[in-house]
């Protein structure tokens, strides 16, 4: 998957929203910052509102806008939350892996984006600060669990130290370009087939071959 930062001239075939939320303070500014613009900043403040970010990228010969939106994880911007998930095609569920708190929210979190958004939407669970891996207070495992029995993608990631965050994002746009292609490919080919049950929201979550990414980073070295 090529990939650029900043946006180019070239044609966009797609742009996809995907949100990012969590608890305040469990990184999402910074994973968002590493994945549009390969930053990171030790003195990052919290986030007031809604800010978004686009990187594009070409997913199978195809150009793809992705339009990375961030919110303040505190209770008093949660006013926002209809406007914010409107549109959205995937999201980043972050919680931070060394404050037990932020990841036993996480089944609040699903059930507000599962209340405001569509529902064939890719959801990525991410356990952010792997860095601080001595700090621990949720283990893998947990997580694990939690996400396969949600039918959620899973990654633990260190926007410190880069890891993963470029795996989590093309994971999910990935998934995201082969559901929509998919669903054209449905529509095209065989209107009458009268089995809309194909691409409804549950069959889509299901995790897939692609779930075999959260294991180990062996998978994909080119």
């Amino acid at each position: 998957m090529a990939s650029g930062y900043g946006d180019s001239s070239q044609k966009v075939d797609y742009v996809f929203k995907i949100v990012l939320i969590g608890d305040s303070a469990v990184g999402k500014s910074q994973i968002l910052a590493r994945f549009s613009r390969n930053e990171f900043s030790l003195d990052s403040k919290a986030t007031i509102g809604v800010e978004f970010q686009t990187r594009t990228l070409v997913i199978q010969h195809k150009s793809v806008k992705a339009q990375i939106w961030d919110t303040a994880g505190q209770e008093r911007y949660r006013a926002v939350t209809s406007a914010y998930y409107r549109g959205a095609v995937g999201a980043m569920l972050v919680y931070d892996i060394t404050k037990r708190q932020t990841f036993d929210h996480i089944p609040r979190w699903l059930e507000e984006l599962r209340a405001h958004a569509d529902r064939n939407i890719v959801i990525m669970l991410i356990g952010n600060k792997t860095d601080l891996e001595d700090q621990r207070a949720v283990p893998t495992e947990d997580a694990k669990e939690f996400a396969q029995k949600e039918g959620l993608f899973f990654l633990e990631t260190s926007a410190l130290e880069a890891t993963n965050v470029e795996d989590a994002f093309s994971t999910v746009l990935t998934e995201i370009f082969n559901i929509v292609n998919k669903k054209t490919l449905a529509t095209d080919e065989n209107p009458s087939n009268g089995n809309p049950a194909s691409l409804s929201g549950k069959k889509i979550l299901v995790p897939g071959p692609a779930q075999v990414i959260p294991e180990k980073k062996a998978c994909c070295t080119s």
